[in-house]
């Protein structure tokens, strides 16, 4: 059992390969958050319409469930780094296009088109991520990409929403596209055989994509993402809804109060993701897995019941840890419990099935929760990670199948 240290979680970064794969992730996600809000505001203000800005979020994420369940096979087929820095040269034209478009129409499809290259970018990273590293420091740079995502997301959309504020969505747009292409430098200089072992054999684009539901169906590890965070997915719907009516109805704190619960889970995302390796090290993948879900079962069910919006944000931020660890563990089940050659399709039929999930709890929370009753439906929301946890744990326990590439 190893001493988790400050050290050990950096160790990654010692190597070259990693260390650009990381500068791209931190440089490109900033930008996409920042460009986020940047992208709600602009279409607000030129409709002042619900269903326009609805839309535009939509598009962020309704492209990779098609990613999943029509293309995935492209992850395991092409060559992973030329397919990343594709990506994102797409993603730098769209946002260096935007400021020049007249329509919320033609935003939100160049949005979508957006969003469909960073359905290829994001499993492509996770695929490759275990050929990068050696396995004994696999939970540890897991740790560190996690880390920069939940780190982007909790400050890419303050400083968004200032510079959008100050100036325009088109120098967010800017700020975005330039990241893109800083991101494609980077990885170009990374050597193909790093990210991937061997590109699969295609039988037919339809075997290929049925094989990659195979690959989830027939190992429990995968089971344990696909299952275990697909009955989260629910809970985090709900919370996801439910969040804004607790801070304004149920404690009266207003904006302010939805913005300080907001914060607490972003600053416990950060928290967990980043010490998650160590978690790992120390307890093992499952019992990490379980673990996880459960100290979220327990921050955001204290959550459900406290008293003001103060000791709800602290009970956010224990959720958040939970959060966080949970994260960096499903990319860890799916790393060690999927071959190389399949590993693409697998993350995205797991992508596409736990956000489809989730998008099914977010759309019956709205429905069916009573403005006054935020409480019961957060902590609905909150039992649904103690059922997880266990079946998570349960099925995680199966040995990795697929040891992971040390060619680092």
């Amino acid at each position: 059992m190893r001493r988790p240290s400050l050290v050990r979680q950096l160790r990654p970064l010692r190597l070259p390969g990693f260390r650009l794969l990381f500068l791209s992730t931190l440089g490109s996600s900033f930008g996409t958050l920042l460009a986020a809000i940047a992208l709600a505001i602009d279409v607000k203000n030129r409709t002042n319409s619900g269903l326009w800005v609805g839309a535009v979020l939509v598009v962020d994420f309704l492209p990779i469930v098609f990613v999943g369940l029509a293309l995935g096979p492209l992850l395991d087929r092409l060559e992973r780094r030329r397919l990343m820095v594709v990506a994102d040269l797409v993603r730098a034209a769209v946002f260096c296009s935007l400021p020049f478009v007249g329509s919320a129409g033609a935003i939100v499809g160049l949005a979508f088109v957006a969003g469909l290259a960073s359905g290829f970018f994001r499993p492509a990273v996770y695929a490759g991520l275990p050929n990068l590293v050696p396995e004994e420091d696999l939970p540890q740079a897991n740790a560190l990409m996690q880390t920069v995502e939940n780190a982007s997301w909790a400050v890419g959309p303050v400083i968004g929403g200032l510079v959008t504020a100050a100036t325009s969505p088109h120098v967010a747009y800017w700020i975005n596209g330039v990241s893109f292409l800083v991101s494609a430098l980077l990885i170009v200089r990374i050597p193909a055989r790093l990210l991937q072992s061997a590109t699969a054999l295609t039988r037919g684009h339809w075997t290929d994509l049925r094989d990659g539901f195979a690959a989830v169906l027939a190992s429990r590890r995968l089971l344990a993402v696909l299952v275990g965070w697909g009955i989260a997915g629910l809970g985090v719907g709900s919370i996801s809804v439910s969040e804004v009516f607790i801070a304004k109805n149920t404690f009266d704190a207003g904006d302010f109060g939805y913005g300080l619960l907001f914060g607490g889970i972003g600053t416990g995302l950060v928290v967990g993701s980043f010490w998650s390796g160590a978690v790992t090290d120390r307890v093992g993948l499952a019992r990490a897995d379980g673990g996880a879900l459960g100290v979220m079962f327990v921050g955001f069910g204290l959550g459900a019941i406290s008293p003001n919006v103060w000791v709800a944000a602290a009970c956010c931020v224990v959720g958040g840890v939970g959060d966080g660890v949970a994260i960096v563990c499903n990319a860890l089940l799916v790393q060690t419990g999927a071959r190389d050659e399949v590993r693409g399709r697998a993350l995205t039929v797991l992508m596409s099935g736990t956000i489809t999930v989730q998008a099914v709890g977010t759309v019956l929370a709205g429905a069916l929760m009573p403005p006054d009753a935020a409480r019961w439906v957060w902590a609905a929301g909150s039992a649904t990670f103690a059922v997880a946890g266990v079946v998570g744990y349960l099925l995680a326990r199966e040995p990795a199948v697929a040891p992971a590439a040390a060619t680092a």
